[in-house]
């Protein structure tokens, strides 16, 4: 019996009490929520004595993921457990080891043994690698190669992974009818198109996505559904394309809850900030209110070095309009493979973003870590400020470096402070 259906059936599992005393929500609300496909909870049945269970949907704090892995440049994957650990310390929620470069699988089983908090997976990726060691192309590789490497992945205990079984010749041609400026930017949604292209034959994840559910059922692994093709600039968003894809989407995750697998759906991308609102009431709809995953949603397109920054306000916003899960961007987006303070900095960035989108939709508790945080800096209590501070390390520095001469302010205003002037709230 796998987890919706024992929430069908009434039963609040263990994985439902911890994840509901953790957000604060009743265990029968929560329940309803798995039940209903609303609510998911990230955790291979191989990893249940390994880490705490992760849940993800409707009434919940938004939860963010961070990206780490090697490429084919950089394999070093010392390099890689210091940014997992960066990523936990800065709060992340779940990471996506998504390395194409070295020896993946040993880097793989290296970021899950070490891990406290749930990992996700592209095994696409691998299997991309893989058929270069054999020595054939990518477009080479058989149908069944697809199912092992998510075995594979399955079996090592990986708790999501993105499949991108929305890609269909079908939608393929309609984003080539229309056109875009940047075309396919998913690398997973890249390799699926031109296997289908030059082996003339459909989407194998599409095609026997019932053997896809049945893997992942076998795990209770989630499948977040990719977004193959995401829009990579403005102008392509919300187009024929992508919304073709996201109604094949909203099928298949129909059919992959029926058989009692959790989805979770992947989304935008780059998106002007007046479609944001339109894209998540479109997923919710489409896909019967299973929890949405997106990229940013970055709203602009010419900020290099401070995409993170870009994606913030649009997972700000995207979170206030339903949005359940945010993947980081960092300083390194469109650029570079991250570091170790890019990773830091993404991290702190979408948590921020988060909680303003928590404080928008009312989730439980947040508003309540602002009015705290309202009352040290009325009370000039500079420790507890920077303690409830979502980055307290950053806090601590900017006000040790801007010491002013009476401690009891800041440098900006001192003896001018409207906070020392106006004196204690009389009630």
């Amino acid at each position: 019996m796998t987890l919706i259906e024992a929430a069908k059936s009434g039963n609040i599992t263990e994985e439902i009490k911890i994840t509901a005393k953790k957000e604060g929500v009743d265990a029968e609300t929560l329940r309803a929520r798995i039940a209903d496909g609303t609510a998911v909870i990230t955790l291979n049945s191989k990893r249940r004595k390994a880490i705490e269970p992760l849940a993800i949907g409707k009434g919940l704090r938004t939860k963010i993921n961070a990206n780490i892995g090697t490429s084919q440049d950089r394999m070093d994957v010392a390099m890689e457990l210091e940014k997992l650990k960066a990523a936990i310390d800065a709060g992340a929620d779940a990471v996506m080891d998504l390395s194409t470069g070295g020896d993946i699988d040993a880097i793989r089983k290296a970021v899950m043994a070490a891990s406290t908090i749930p990992v996700g997976t592209v095994p696409v990726y691998q299997a991309a690698m893989d058929s270069a060691k054999k020595g054939k192309s990518f477009v080479e590789i058989e149908k069944e190669e697809f199912f092992d490497g998510i075995e594979k992945h399955a079996e090592d205990g990986v708790d999501f992974i993105t499949v991108h079984s929305g890609l269909t010749m079908r939608s393929v041609e309609r984003l080539n009818k229309q056109g875009r400026v940047m075309g396919i930017v998913s690398r997973g949604g890249a390799l699926t198109a031109e296997w289908m292209r030059y082996n003339k034959k459909e989407n194998p994840l599409y095609e026997d996505f019932p053997r896809l559910v049945k893997i992942a059922r076998k795990y209770e692994m989630v499948l977040s559904l990719g977004d193959g093709l995401r829009p990579g600039a403005l102008v392509d968003a919300t187009d024929r394309a992508q919304i073709e894809e996201l109604m094949t989407l909203g099928e298949l995750a129909k059919e992959a809850f029926d058989s009692g697998v959790q989805v979770m759906i992947e989304g935008p991308g780059h998106m002007p900030i007046d479609q944001i609102e339109a894209n998540v009431l479109l997923q919710k709809k489409l896909c019967n209110g299973a929890p949405f995953y997106v990229l940013g949603p970055l709203v602009t397109d010419i900020a290099p070095g401070y995409d993170h920054i870009t994606s913030a306000i649009g997972g700000a916003i995207a979170a206030s309009k339903g949005v359940d899960f945010l993947c980081y961007v960092t300083p390194s987006e469109h650029l570079g493979l991250p570091g170790v303070e890019d990773v830091r900095q993404g991290v702190i960035a979408s948590r921020i973003a988060a909680h303003a989108g928590d404080v928008a939709k009312g989730v439980r508790g947040a508003i309540e870590k602002d009015i705290a945080l309202s009352k040290a800096r009325k009370a000039l209590d500079w420790e507890t400020q920077i303690r409830l501070s979502v980055d307290p390390e950053r806090a601590r520095y900017v006000r040790s470096n801007a010491a002013p001469a009476d401690t009891e302010v800041c440098s900006m205003c001192g003896s001018l402070c409207a906070i020392k002037i106006n004196g204690p709230v009389k009630r």
